[in-house]
Protein backbone atom coordinates (compact mmCIF):
# COMPACT_ATOMS: atom_id res chain seq x y z
CA UNK A 1 0.00 0.00 0.00
CA UNK A 2 1.41 3.47 -0.82
CA UNK A 3 2.33 5.92 1.97
CA UNK A 4 2.28 9.73 1.37
CA UNK A 5 4.03 12.90 3.08
CA UNK A 6 3.42 16.62 2.38
CA UNK A 7 6.57 18.57 1.45
CA UNK A 8 5.78 22.29 1.36
CA UNK A 9 2.17 21.69 0.28
CA UNK A 10 2.53 19.14 -2.15
CA UNK A 11 1.98 15.48 -1.42
CA UNK A 12 4.89 12.76 -2.34
CA UNK A 13 5.58 9.29 -1.93
CA UNK A 14 6.86 8.46 1.44
CA UNK A 15 10.24 7.05 -0.36
CA UNK A 16 11.06 10.35 -1.89
CA UNK A 17 14.19 12.48 -1.22
CA UNK A 18 13.28 15.49 -0.18
CA UNK A 19 16.45 17.19 1.41
CA UNK A 20 20.06 17.41 0.54
CA UNK A 21 23.22 17.00 2.40
CA UNK A 22 23.23 20.71 2.87
CA UNK A 23 19.76 20.72 4.37
CA UNK A 24 20.68 23.02 7.78
CA UNK A 25 18.30 20.90 10.07
CA UNK A 26 20.34 17.64 8.77
CA UNK A 27 23.28 19.23 10.03
CA UNK A 28 22.50 21.42 12.63
CA UNK A 29 18.62 20.56 14.05
CA UNK A 30 17.78 24.02 12.63
CA UNK A 31 13.85 23.42 13.06
CA UNK A 32 10.92 22.53 15.53
CA UNK A 33 7.79 20.10 14.83
CA UNK A 34 4.66 19.39 16.57
CA UNK A 35 3.52 15.81 17.29
CA UNK A 36 -0.38 15.79 16.83
CA UNK A 37 -3.28 12.88 17.38
CA UNK A 38 -6.00 13.08 14.66
CA UNK A 39 -9.16 11.28 16.00
CA UNK A 40 -12.10 10.97 13.74
CA UNK A 41 -10.87 13.76 11.05
CA UNK A 42 -10.16 16.02 13.81
CA UNK A 43 -7.05 17.44 15.47
CA UNK A 44 -6.84 16.85 18.99
CA UNK A 45 -6.17 20.29 21.29
CA UNK A 46 -5.43 21.97 17.52
CA UNK A 47 -5.52 25.74 18.79
CA UNK A 48 -2.82 24.85 21.30
CA UNK A 49 -0.82 22.79 18.73
CA UNK A 50 -0.81 25.69 16.13
CA UNK A 51 -0.16 28.49 18.64
CA UNK A 52 2.87 27.09 20.10
CA UNK A 53 4.12 26.08 16.65
CA UNK A 54 3.86 29.42 15.21
CA UNK A 55 5.16 31.00 18.27
CA UNK A 56 8.33 28.94 17.81
CA UNK A 57 8.40 29.93 14.17
CA UNK A 58 9.13 33.47 15.45
CA UNK A 59 11.20 32.65 17.83
CA UNK A 60 13.51 30.65 15.43
CA UNK A 61 13.76 33.77 13.58
CA UNK A 62 12.13 32.00 9.94
CA UNK A 63 10.57 34.95 7.53
CA UNK A 64 6.97 33.06 8.46
CA UNK A 65 4.63 33.28 5.40
CA UNK A 66 1.59 35.04 5.12
CA UNK A 67 -0.31 32.11 4.58
CA UNK A 68 1.06 30.31 7.41
CA UNK A 69 -2.01 29.49 9.88
CA UNK A 70 -4.21 27.16 12.01
CA UNK A 71 -6.48 27.08 8.76
CA UNK A 72 -3.84 26.51 6.48
CA UNK A 73 -1.95 23.42 8.47
CA UNK A 74 -5.35 22.00 9.40
CA UNK A 75 -6.66 21.38 6.29
CA UNK A 76 -3.41 19.75 4.88
CA UNK A 77 -3.29 17.36 7.92
CA UNK A 78 -6.87 16.10 7.33
CA UNK A 79 -6.32 15.56 3.49
CA UNK A 80 -2.84 13.79 4.16
CA UNK A 81 -4.39 11.47 7.11
CA UNK A 82 -7.62 10.57 4.36
CA UNK A 83 -4.91 10.43 1.40
CA UNK A 84 -3.13 7.86 4.18
CA UNK A 85 -6.41 5.95 5.41
CA UNK A 86 -5.85 7.28 8.90
CA UNK A 87 -8.16 10.19 9.58
CA UNK A 88 -10.06 7.63 12.11
CA UNK A 89 -7.29 7.65 14.98
CA UNK A 90 -3.53 8.94 14.12
CA UNK A 91 -0.10 10.56 14.97
CA UNK A 92 0.72 13.28 12.70
CA UNK A 93 4.26 14.60 12.76
CA UNK A 94 4.55 18.45 11.24
CA UNK A 95 8.68 19.38 10.91
CA UNK A 96 9.75 22.97 10.11
CA UNK A 97 12.93 23.56 9.35
CA UNK A 98 15.54 25.90 7.70
CA UNK A 99 17.19 24.98 3.90
CA UNK A 100 19.83 24.69 2.94
CA UNK A 101 23.30 26.41 4.47
CA UNK A 102 26.22 26.48 6.97
CA UNK A 103 26.06 27.65 10.09
CA UNK A 104 26.83 31.68 9.06
CA UNK A 105 25.42 31.48 5.71
CA UNK A 106 21.80 29.97 4.35
CA UNK A 107 19.90 30.06 1.24
CA UNK A 108 16.98 32.12 3.12
CA UNK A 109 15.16 32.02 5.94
CA UNK A 110 12.09 30.57 4.36
CA UNK A 111 10.23 27.86 6.47
CA UNK A 112 9.98 24.52 4.78
CA UNK A 113 7.86 21.85 6.41
CA UNK A 114 6.99 18.14 6.41
CA UNK A 115 4.16 16.40 7.42
CA UNK A 116 3.65 12.86 8.43
CA UNK A 117 1.30 10.52 9.52
CA UNK A 118 0.87 6.90 10.86
CA UNK A 119 -1.73 4.94 11.94
CA UNK A 120 -2.61 4.30 16.20
CA UNK A 121 -3.95 1.06 17.53
CA UNK A 122 -6.80 1.73 19.56
CA UNK A 123 -4.91 1.69 22.83
CA UNK A 124 -3.68 5.13 22.31
CA UNK A 125 -7.09 5.99 23.77
CA UNK A 126 -6.80 3.66 26.93
CA UNK A 127 -5.98 3.89 30.59
CA UNK A 128 -2.67 2.53 30.65
CA UNK A 129 -3.54 -0.29 33.24
CA UNK A 130 -0.10 -2.08 32.88
CA UNK A 131 2.32 1.12 34.71
CA UNK A 132 5.62 2.32 33.37
CA UNK A 133 8.87 1.31 34.29
CA UNK A 134 11.17 4.55 34.29
CA UNK A 135 14.09 6.31 35.72
CA UNK A 136 16.68 9.04 35.75
CA UNK A 137 19.06 9.37 33.34
CA UNK A 138 22.30 11.25 34.62
CA UNK A 139 24.74 11.53 32.00
CA UNK A 140 22.73 14.98 29.98
CA UNK A 141 21.36 17.99 31.55
CA UNK A 142 18.69 20.23 29.02
CA UNK A 143 19.94 23.75 29.27
CA UNK A 144 17.43 26.52 30.77
CA UNK A 145 17.23 28.74 27.99
CA UNK A 146 15.05 30.82 25.57
CA UNK A 147 14.14 27.60 23.00
CA UNK A 148 14.04 25.16 26.05
CA UNK A 149 10.26 24.99 26.00
CA UNK A 150 9.69 24.63 22.10
CA UNK A 151 9.75 21.30 20.33
CA UNK A 152 13.26 21.93 19.03
CA UNK A 153 14.86 19.66 16.25
CA UNK A 154 18.19 20.01 18.23
CA UNK A 155 17.22 16.70 20.40
CA UNK A 156 20.52 15.32 21.31
CA UNK A 157 19.71 14.64 25.70
CA UNK A 158 16.34 13.18 25.16
CA UNK A 159 17.98 10.47 22.36
CA UNK A 160 20.23 9.87 25.00
CA UNK A 161 17.64 9.02 27.38
CA UNK A 162 15.93 7.16 24.90
CA UNK A 163 18.88 4.79 24.72
CA UNK A 164 19.68 4.65 28.03
CA UNK A 165 15.75 3.58 28.39
CA UNK A 166 15.82 1.55 26.13
CA UNK A 167 18.95 -0.45 26.94
CA UNK A 168 17.49 -0.26 30.66
CA UNK A 169 14.47 -1.74 28.89
CA UNK A 170 12.36 1.10 30.53
CA UNK A 171 9.38 2.83 29.27
CA UNK A 172 11.39 6.33 29.62
CA UNK A 173 13.82 8.36 31.62
CA UNK A 174 13.21 11.41 33.26
CA UNK A 175 15.57 14.30 32.24
CA UNK A 176 17.59 16.82 34.16
CA UNK A 177 18.22 20.48 34.02
CA UNK A 178 21.02 22.31 34.36
CA UNK A 179 20.34 23.01 37.94
CA UNK A 180 20.22 18.68 38.39
CA UNK A 181 16.75 19.35 38.90
CA UNK A 182 13.30 17.69 37.15
CA UNK A 183 12.55 18.92 33.94
CA UNK A 184 10.96 16.49 32.01
CA UNK A 185 10.89 13.07 29.72
CA UNK A 186 12.33 11.69 26.89
CA UNK A 187 9.08 12.07 25.26
CA UNK A 188 6.65 13.70 27.71
CA UNK A 189 5.97 16.31 30.76
CA UNK A 190 6.24 14.79 33.90
CA UNK A 191 3.83 15.05 36.76
CA UNK A 192 3.83 13.88 40.66
CA UNK A 193 0.98 13.55 43.18
CA UNK A 194 1.60 14.67 46.64
CA UNK A 195 -0.81 14.52 48.84
CA UNK A 196 -3.59 14.90 46.46
CA UNK A 197 -1.41 17.94 45.08
CA UNK A 198 -0.77 17.79 41.24
CA UNK A 199 3.18 19.11 40.63
CA UNK A 200 4.54 19.93 37.68
CA UNK A 201 7.89 21.44 36.83
CA UNK A 202 7.23 25.14 35.70
CA UNK A 203 8.51 26.47 32.11
CA UNK A 204 11.04 28.22 33.58
CA UNK A 205 12.63 24.99 34.77
CA UNK A 206 13.23 23.79 30.83
CA UNK A 207 10.51 21.64 30.10
CA UNK A 208 9.10 21.50 26.86
CA UNK A 209 5.83 23.81 26.97
CA UNK A 210 3.34 20.43 26.45
CA UNK A 211 0.38 20.45 24.75
CA UNK A 212 -1.60 18.39 27.38
CA UNK A 213 0.36 19.75 30.24
CA UNK A 214 -1.26 23.13 28.85
CA UNK A 215 -4.56 21.33 28.86
CA UNK A 216 -4.08 19.70 32.17
CA UNK A 217 -3.47 22.77 33.88
CA UNK A 218 -6.71 24.29 32.88
CA UNK A 219 -8.65 21.17 33.54
CA UNK A 220 -7.21 19.80 36.83
CA UNK A 221 -8.63 22.95 38.87
CA UNK A 222 -12.07 22.36 36.92
CA UNK A 223 -12.54 18.86 38.99
CA UNK A 224 -11.34 19.86 41.86
CA UNK A 225 -7.34 18.64 41.93
CA UNK A 226 -4.84 21.27 42.95
CA UNK A 227 -1.79 21.78 40.75
CA UNK A 228 1.20 23.85 40.98
CA UNK A 229 3.98 24.65 38.75
CA UNK A 230 6.90 24.55 40.31
CA UNK A 231 10.83 23.39 41.07
CA UNK A 232 10.83 19.48 41.61
CA UNK A 233 14.18 18.09 42.81
CA UNK A 234 15.13 14.57 41.57
CA UNK A 235 14.52 13.39 45.48
CA UNK A 236 10.63 14.64 45.15
CA UNK A 237 10.18 11.89 42.50
CA UNK A 238 11.10 8.66 45.17
CA UNK A 239 8.95 10.77 47.55
CA UNK A 240 5.95 11.05 45.62
CA UNK A 241 2.62 9.17 46.01
CA UNK A 242 2.11 8.70 42.13
CA UNK A 243 4.19 9.94 39.01
CA UNK A 244 2.14 10.30 35.56
CA UNK A 245 3.44 11.21 32.21
CA UNK A 246 1.74 13.79 29.46
CA UNK A 247 1.62 13.94 25.89
CA UNK A 248 -0.28 14.41 22.31
CA UNK A 249 -0.22 10.81 21.63
CA UNK A 250 -0.67 8.66 24.87
CA UNK A 251 -2.61 11.47 26.53
CA UNK A 252 -1.85 10.35 29.92
CA UNK A 253 -0.11 7.34 31.15
CA UNK A 254 0.59 6.48 35.18
CA UNK A 255 4.23 5.24 36.45
CA UNK A 256 4.60 2.08 37.84
CA UNK A 257 8.32 2.05 38.92
CA UNK A 258 10.88 4.69 38.85
CA UNK A 259 13.96 3.66 40.83
CA UNK A 260 12.53 0.86 42.78
CA UNK A 261 9.95 2.83 43.70
CA UNK A 262 6.27 1.19 43.63
CA UNK A 263 3.54 4.27 42.92
CA UNK A 264 -0.11 4.22 42.82
CA UNK A 265 -3.12 5.56 40.24
CA UNK A 266 -6.13 6.95 41.75
CA UNK A 267 -5.21 10.56 41.31
CA UNK A 268 -4.25 9.73 37.84
CA UNK A 269 -6.90 7.55 36.62
CA UNK A 270 -9.11 10.41 37.81
CA UNK A 271 -7.60 12.71 36.09
CA UNK A 272 -7.75 10.72 32.75
CA UNK A 273 -11.32 9.46 33.09
CA UNK A 274 -12.32 13.04 33.66
CA UNK A 275 -10.27 15.31 31.76
CA UNK A 276 -8.04 12.55 28.91
CA UNK A 277 -10.89 10.66 27.65
CA UNK A 278 -13.44 13.24 26.98
CA UNK A 279 -10.78 14.59 24.33
CA UNK A 280 -10.69 10.86 22.70
CA UNK A 281 -14.39 11.29 22.00
CA UNK A 282 -13.81 14.62 21.08
CA UNK A 283 -15.64 16.44 23.70
CA UNK A 284 -13.82 19.33 25.33
CA UNK A 285 -14.34 20.20 28.86
CA UNK A 286 -14.83 23.96 29.37
CA UNK A 287 -12.70 24.93 31.95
Amino acid sequence: MLHFISHNGKILKDDKAIITADNRSFRYGDGLFETMKVIDGKIQLEEYHFDRLLKGVELLQFDKPAYFSQEYFSKQIIELCQQNQQHKLARVRLMVFRGNGTVYEMENNFPNYIIQTWKLADNFTEFNNEGLSIDIYQNARKAIDSFANCKSNNYLPYIMGALHAKKQQLNDAIILNTKDRVCDTTIANVFLVKGGTVITPSLQEGCVDGVMRRWLLKCLPSIGIEVKETEVEANDVLTADEIFLTNSIYGLQWVEKCGGKIYGNTIAKKIFENCIQPLNVNEEITA
